[in-house]
Order: structure tokens, then C-alpha cells, then sequence
């Protein structure tokens, strides 16, 4: 069995797209899913499963939800591996000391045609990025709210994303090792 991590987009944010966790658990279960464990309300879950395939797994989770809560969300499913390579991978580990401040953006896919240049001309003063295999990091020691860098990430790089902050991907491969 393989220990997988799903991350949830646009659910639980800003009163749309309710999906109370329990149900969410029940979601992941219905469809396979093993020792399924939530983290916070919008949306990050660790399971084992039988799949050995990524997209399979985000598509079946997807249609699910759509199926039984009338709302499809983008589901990125990682390998536990994929989410441990990106904690070793960190390029600001002085960063972590503040991990609210350290965003960790998982890709869909790798970008074909990044506009770093323009990625380069929005980051803030004391912003810093890296693109690396799969993941955009980026450090914002002045609040990812503001930054003009964050809003345009996803665009910039061509290719859909999810974000999350040190914290949160740190308790993510926390509770993936306990399962692998």
C-alpha cells in the first residue's frame, strides 16, 4: 500500500464550497482510501491506498465530491516521497524558523514557459523564489497577503498550483511518515 497526501483547492475558503471533514474523510473512504487523516479545514488529507496512480486517485476523489456535494475542487495527490524530496529540497532553510512566511506551491505539471523574468520584477524587496522539479518556493517575510509576487504566481508560470506554508507541509510529511 502506498502512502499518498491530497491537497484541496478552493474548498472551505471564503463561506463557498463547504466540505466539513468528516465528510471529506467518509469521501476518501468511499473511494478506496485507507487510514485517511485531515489537517485544517481547507482542505489537506494523508491516506494509504492500494492506487498506484496519481491522477487516477485525484480524479476519483474529484468526481466524488462532485457526485456527492455538488462542487468539483482541483485535487493534487502526491506520493509521500514527492512531499518528503520537497521538504529536503527547501532552497531557504534559514526560512523556517518563521514557517508562515515559507509558501511551498505544489505544480500540476512542470512549466514549459515560465516568466521568471516578470516573477523577477514583481518580487517584493526582501521576497526571494525558487522554481524547482514540480515545486515553486517562495519566501515572503512580509506576509504572502500583500505580495504582488503570490497573486501572480500561478499565472506567471503557466501551469495550475496550490499552495501551502511551511507549517502545514511540514505537518503534511509528519503525518505521511507515520503511515509509510
Amino acid at each position: 500500500m502506498k502512502t499518498w497526501v491530497a491537497l484541496f483547492r478552493g474548498i472551505n475558503v471564503g463561506g463557498n464550497n463547504i466540505l466539513p471533514m468528516k465528510e471529506l474523510l467518509a469521501t476518501l473512504e468511499n473511494v478506496g482510501c485507507q487510514d485517511v487523516e485531515t489537517y485544517i479545514q481547507s482542505g489537506n488529507t494523508v491516506f494509504r491506498s492500494e492506487e498506484t496512480d496519481a491522477s487516477l486517485l485525484s480524479n476519483r476523489i474529484r468526481t466524488a465530491i462532485e457526485e456527492g456535494h455538488g462542487f468539483e475542487p482541483r485535487v493534487l495527490v502526491l506520493g509521500s516521497e514527492e512531499l518528503e524530496k520537497a521538504v529536503r529540497s527547501n532552497p531557504f532553510p534559514e526560512a523556517e524558523s518563521e514557517p508562515k512566511s515559507l509558501h511551498v506551491y505544489f505544480l500540476a505539471s512542470s512549466p514549459e514557459r515560465p516568466d521568471l523574468e516578470a516573477l523577477e520584477r514583481l518580487k517584493g524587496d526582501r521576497e526571494r523564489f525558487v522554481l524547482g522539479d514540480g515545486i515553486f518556493y517562495l519566501h515572503a517575510p512580509d506576509g504572502v497577503g500583500r505580495s504582488k509576487l503570490a497573486a501572480n504566481t500561478e499565472k506567471l508560470l503557466g501551469v495550475s498550483a496550490t499552495a501551502r506554508n511551511w507549517r502545514t507541509v511540514c505537518k503534511l510529511s509528519t503525518m505521511a511518515r507515520q503511515r509509510d
